[in-house]
């Protein structure tokens, strides 16, 4: 073990072990509802774009799949941005620290999500109205962008070697629980509204919510220190004058970020399309009503939050490798199936492939943000991590939408995102064998 490992354990460890674990809990406890509050910003737009294809596209378009394109335009531009947020957060948090940094991106796109509620159509503002929406996923994407890898360092400095992926659980159920609260939300608008109401102004309830909701998340983000790790490099001096220039001129750290780019190749689409297309493919291209759609994509959703806490129970005991291995495998065996189960058109079936598609994913969830934490040393670990993560992001999951919408309507080949999922597989599985395993190894401080 080296010094500084030594002396950052001994640092993160007070004399009162019940402080300590107060600590952690609160940590958790952070990452967890502010994970659900900035998903659940950003995850409800895809699950009501049927919607605001009516409302933001030019009347004689907005049934066509030209409304649809215009609409996820407005979900791919986000994230184009996702990786300029990583880089300046990244950067902030890495000089700054990462509580307050937080806080203010949480406010930041719940600020954003509230304006989309607010923002009027195309029958009153023209081009003006898709424009301004885009503009707000931008400032949504940006923060998006930083949220990930911030909140991921801060749990993981927090947490003790032997159950990081544990601790960390909270963290990443709580973007599925955000989007299975949206799913149920939007339902249940849909069944006591009804579609043209819904379709007419209900929509906003939603993105309206995003304000009580961060007000919750801001004040548990700002109750708690920065993370111990993070105070030593502080206090120790040893804060990296220009972390990006760091990152991005050592061959090591390149080397880690090529892996963090390859490593969460399946994130993209397990996330994106299994569960934030999922309900606009099922009504779109395989005929489901909206409420159908939801209901299926729901099954997934709580499938997957039920998963997460064991597989983060067994990666903590097996190891990081054999998980990400093993759901690699099972995501590019069960994606075709799956897939074809859908176009039978059956809800009972439909339900099935979601549960089967989730519980592959899970190992996959519930281990990655654990892995790139503990890839990066802590006093570059915000910017490293943005950077490779995001770059993933858009690379394998931010253009999944979109291109899942123009390349099912140039074919007509509805099994086309069961490909996109065995190819990221694919990348993800070789990735996961070059990985050196790093469970119950202490976190490296530069």
């Amino acid at each position: 073990m080296t010094k500084s490992h030594a002396a950052s354990i001994d640092y993160a460890l007070p004399k009162d072990r019940a402080h300590k674990s107060n600590a952690v809990r609160r940590a958790s406890l952070a990452g967890g509802v502010g994970s659900f509050v900035e998903w659940y910003d950003y995850g409800i737009y895809g699950l009501l774009v049927s919607s605001l294809v009516l409302v933001f596209s030019a009347s004689d378009m907005s049934l066509t799949d030209s409304g649809l394109m215009l609409t996820y335009l407005g979900f791919t531009v986000s994230f184009v941005v996702r990786p300029f947020g990583g880089i300046i957060c990244g950067y902030l948090g890495d000089k700054m620290g990462r509580q307050k940094l937080l806080a203010v991106l949480l406010l930041m796109i719940s600020l954003a999500t509230a304006a989309i509620g607010l923002l009027p159509g195309f029958a009153t503002l023209g081009w003006m109205a898709p424009v301004l929406l885009i503009l707000l996923r931008i400032v949504q994407g940006f923060s998006a962008g930083g949220e990930v890898s911030g909140a991921g360092s801060f749990v993981a400095e927090y947490a003790e070697d032997h159950r990081r992926a544990v601790v960390m659980s909270p963290l990443v159920m709580g973007s599925f629980i955000a989007l299975l609260f949206g799913s149920l939300l939007i339902t249940v608008l849909m069944s006591v509204l009804g579609t043209e109401a819904m379709n007419s102004w209900g929509w906003r309830i939603p993105f309206l919510l995003a304000i009580p909701m961060a007000l919750v998340g801001v004040y548990i983000r700002t109750r708690i220190e920065d993370t111990p790790h993070f105070q030593l490099v502080k206090s120790s001096q040893r804060v990296v004058r220009n972390p990006i220039r760091e990152v991005l001129t050592s061959r090591r750290h390149l080397k880690a970020i090529a892996l963090a780019i390859t490593l969460p190749a399946v994130n993209g689409p397990g996330y994106y399309i299994l569960f934030v297309y999922m309900p606009t493919y099922l009504n779109k291209v395989m005929h489901f009503s909206q409420i159908q759609s939801l209901m299926v994509t729901a099954s997934g959703l709580v499938t997957i939050v039920a998963a997460i806490p064991l597989m983060a129970w067994l990666s903590d005991r097996l190891g990081r490798r054999p998980l990400l291995i093993a759901s690699a495998l099972m995501m590019g065996v069960l994606a075709w199936p799956c897939f074809w189960l859908l176009t039978l058109g059956m809800m009972p079936l439909a339900c099935m492939a979601a549960i089967l598609l989730a519980l592959a994913f899970a190992g996959h969830a519930g281990v990655i943000q654990t892995t790139l934490a503990e890839m990066f040393p802590t006093n570059v670990r915000y910017s490293a991590y943005s950077i490779g993560f995001n770059l993933s992001t858009v690379i394998f999951g931010g253009s999944a939408p979109l291109l899942m919408t123009w390349l099912i309507g140039l074919t007509g080949i509805a099994a086309i995102p069961s490909y996109m999922v065995m190819l990221t597989a694919g990348i993800t599985l070789i990735s996961a064998f070059v990985l050196k395993e790093t469970v119950g190894k202490p976190l490296r401080d530069e």
